[in-house]
């Protein structure tokens, strides 16, 4: 790119008092930018010289055509030392045309590990006159810039082709012409002319095949390949369509392979049309039956990284198609792609394993979801989730456990799980996933997917481990979330680290780190320890107590964690199915047996909160509103801290308007006390020991109080919805996630799904359950109806 200065370029007043942008522009330098190549002999800055003091973006710039901004937007980035790619495009609602264009850093969005939302952007808008004006500008980063090597696509080869050789100079001109010789006689409006447009075959230097109706593969791997050579040279990229079955026996029947820019799901993708689709036919091969080569945006030659991998990891990314969101192979790996630098743990043989299973799976759940990770055309670590997890993470997200437990021996295969706890206080999972390494591009990489698979729902609070990697991830995908360390593997340090100090040792460090109810005592414990013991420059022992606020009880209480125990680790939900030497030939059997039997678990509880009723052992009323409320579950935590409660004194001890203070001491055990306060205004309640916050159930230093003021009910904002027996009907409200409409209309059809999964379940149990089933739909629609 080079830029015009010459005096008649540039126009500091207004050129007609008609012109509707005149006034706005009346001060700003008008710049006319032309690609490097087209531009006149005497211009005396060119891109090198715009390193230096060079023009920058500012709001008026002018630009003969698009990719001339972009080239300007590119050279100015690589001066200041950011990278920059298209953004958004925005056409004309009267013909269709493109009406505006942005370039973005690089580092703009979050859809890969190295983009972090970085706010930098230019638009150019097309005015009548046809030129691009930049009508807006954002100029600040939120990550450092740097030094960065020129990544624009090249505009003029660099050698001749293969079989022309010269070792003469040939000029811009020259090149320029000899190129749209070489491209089949056919002149060419790229202003960007990149060498794979015209690159020959292997066969005397034919051009390569393009795709036609009729054209027969062996296989769909063949057809893949096909079509992302076929995209490279014509200058897009592609990714995996749908796919349709056979209603048979469910194999596969036919596939498409579309444009990138399909659909609207994503603000780079613009709906459009191209695509090839593929049939299988009698004989097992793959015809192509239908095809589209029209696209509905420019061009843009592409930077070829796909590169030879193992088959089985060819085949998968072939086959890759993620529940409701296709994967987009092409745009992964022509972004920036995390430098994973520790291999991969997953056998090539899982990924074939793994694909049929998701494929029967997805054909019978609607809600199935995953994902792969790849890097540089080779499949990494695999995430997956049913429609029943993504639906019990909308109920019982707020509070997860990521187990990674395999890493405790020497596991066969690196499985991890996501698990939260339901309404009954089981354990219920949330999404399973093979971690290819212990690196954070793959842990960040992990919990983007699940937070995607779950609609971008983040949780309060993680259970994970305490490995910088994960930290790291953890701190990177979920701002704001609580992460807490993994009792296993603290438990597993200590044996390693304090094995050979006393018994005595060993019961003052139990005490100071559970028995501590301050900042201040937990302290004063900590370093009478150290020192009594000698155990100052012990390394792990420093590094625990810099993390103190991630393992310590007396940290964690404020945070809501579902009542997952501070003192020992959640069961496997597994349990014994699933263990270091499961081989892989029983890997999905054993998979689907234990979680069939948590999901039985679930549904006899189920069954018994609808049949059963626990004993009252008080006449309170609240414990009659909380026995109709609750599952029976927790109800038992609630109804033994009431029971509880009759153990305590509550003395008033201050009074200020409608803020009361309470001291609630254990009767016979002075040490034993906590201060709540309460608001008669709006009936908020607190206590020292933050058990609500912590499990979500008052507790009974709370109860006691509520009993002294003669409380009848609970007030509604502290019985919370995920522990009620109707926490699978509806939404939770007191969760505040923030959700947006498209996330809030996913976990409506997730409720109704499951909802009416249940009743199709009971419904198809006998003849007689079929026809009440289907008179309970009929009498549905007709509200229905009536409501419209």
């Amino acid at each position: 790119m080079v830029f015009d200065s010459t005096p008649s370029l540039f126009n500091n007043t207004r050129s007609s008092s008609s012109d509707p942008y005149s006034e706005e522009y009346e001060n700003a330098m008008i710049v006319r930018a032309h690609p490097l190549g087209t531009a006149r002999a005497n211009n005396n800055v060119n891109v090198e010289g715009a390193r230096g003091p060079g023009l920058e973006p500012c709001i008026g710039l002018e630009f003969d055509s698009a990719d001339d901004a972009r080239e300007f937007y590119s050279v100015y980035a690589t001066r200041v030392g950011f990278r920059t790619r298209t953004g958004q495009l925005y056409r004309s609602r009267t013909d269709g045309s493109v009406a505006s264009r942005r370039f973005v850093c690089s580092k703009e969005g979050f859809q890969l590990n190295s983009r972090m939302g970085c706010p930098a952007f230019i638009r150019v808008q097309r005015r009548d006159s046809g030129k691009w004006v930049v009508d807006q500008i954002h100029k600040d980063h939120n990550h450092e810039l740097g030094d960065v090597e020129e990544s624009r696509p090249p505009i003029l080869p660099q050698r001749t082709p293969t079989g022309r050789k010269s070792s003469a100079k040939v000029s811009s001109k020259s090149k320029l012409k000899f190129l749209a010789e070489v491209d089949d006689g056919q002149p060419c409006f790229s202003r960007s002319i990149s060498f794979k447009r015209i690159k020959t075959g292997g066969d005397g230097g034919q051009p390569k095949a393009e795709p036609y109706a009729g054209l027969v593969f062996s296989s769909v791997d063949e057809a893949f390949h096909f079509y992302l050579r076929y995209a490279d040279e014509a200058g897009f990229k592609t990714r995996i369509g749908q796919l349709f079955r056979s209603k048979n026996d469910g194999s596969i029947t036919s596939r498409r392979f579309v444009c990138s820019k399909e659909g609207f799901q994503h603000p780079s993708r613009v709906g459009c049309g191209a695509f090839m689709r593929i049939k299988r036919q009698d004989s097992g091969t793959w015809m192509v039956d239908r095809l589209q080569k029209d696209h509905n945006h420019d061009l843009e030659p592409q930077t070829r990284t796909h590169t030879k991998s193992s088959t089985a990891s060819k085949k998968f990314i072939d086959e890759v198609n993620g529940g409701l969101d296709t994967l987009d192979l092409s745009e992964i790996n022509n972004g920036v792609r995390s430098n994973i630098s520790q291999g991969n743990n997953i056998g090539s043989e899982w990924y074939h394993l793994l694909l049929d299973y998701f494929q029967s799976k997805q054909a019978k759940d609607t809600g199935f979801f995953y994902s792969v990770q790849v890097d540089n055309g080779v499949c990494m670590s695999v995430f997956w989730a049913d429609g029943r997890s993504r639906f019990a993470s909308s109920q019982f997200g707020d509070a997860i456990v990521v187990d990674t437990s395999y890493r405790k021996t020497n596991y066969l295969v690196p499985f991890a799980t996501f698990v939260g706890v339901n309404h009954h206080k089981q354990p219920v999972l949330l999404g399973c996933a093979l971690i290819a390494n212990e690196s954070k591009e793959s842990f960040i990489w992990l919990f983007r997917t699940w937070l995607r698979a779950m609609s971008g729902c983040r949780p309060k609070s993680i259970i994970a481990d305490q490995d910088m990697a994960i930290q790291q991830a953890i701190a990177h995908v979920f701002p704001g979330t609580r992460h807490r360390f993994s009792m296993w593997q603290i438990r597993a340090k200590e044996r390693e680290n304090l094995r050979s100090l006393s018994n005595e040792f060993k019961y003052e460090y139990e005490k100071c780190i559970y028995d501590s109810q301050t900042n201040a005592d937990f302290n004063t414990m900590w370093n009478a320890l150290v020192n009594k013991y000698g155990l100052k420059e012990n390394v792990w022992l420093k590094e625990m107590y810099e993390k103190r606020e991630s393992w310590v009880p007396l940290y964690l209480r404020g945070t809501f964690f579902a009542g997952i125990p501070l003192n020992e680790s959640m069961e496997s939900l597994f349990g014994i199915f699933l263990n270091a030497e499961t081989p892989l030939v029983e890997f999905i059997a054993r998979y689907e047996q234990g979680l069939e039997q948590r999901r039985e678990e679930e549904r006899k509880e189920d069954f018994n909160c609808s049949n059963l009723q626990a004993f009252l052992q008080t006449k309170e009323p609240i414990e009659e509103q909380c026995r109709r409320l609750y599952t029976l579950a927790v109800f038992q935590i609630f109804q033994k801290e009431l029971l509880q409660c009759y153990n305590y004194l509550g003395i008033k001890i201050y009074e200020e308007g409608t803020i009361s203070r309470y001291s609630v001491r254990r009767c016979g055990n002075d040490s034993e006390k906590h201060m709540v306060t309460f608001s008669a205004s709006n009936l908020n309640v607190s206590c020292s020991c933050q058990m609500f916050e912590f499990e979500g159930v008052l507790c009974r230093h709370v109860l006691r109080v509520f009993i002294l003021l003669n409380m009848r009910e609970i007030p509604s904002h502290y019985l919370l919805h995920r522990w009620t027996r109707n926490a699978e009907h509806g939404l939770v409200c007191d969760v505040d996630s923030g959700v947006s409409c498209q996330e809030l209309k996913s976990l409506m059809v997730w409720s109704l799904r499951e909802t009416a999964c249940k009743y199709i379940e009971s419904g198809t149990t006998s003849i007689e359950k079929y026809r009440l089933a289907c008179e309970i739909m009929r009498e549905g629609a007709k509200k229905f109806c009536r409501q419209r």
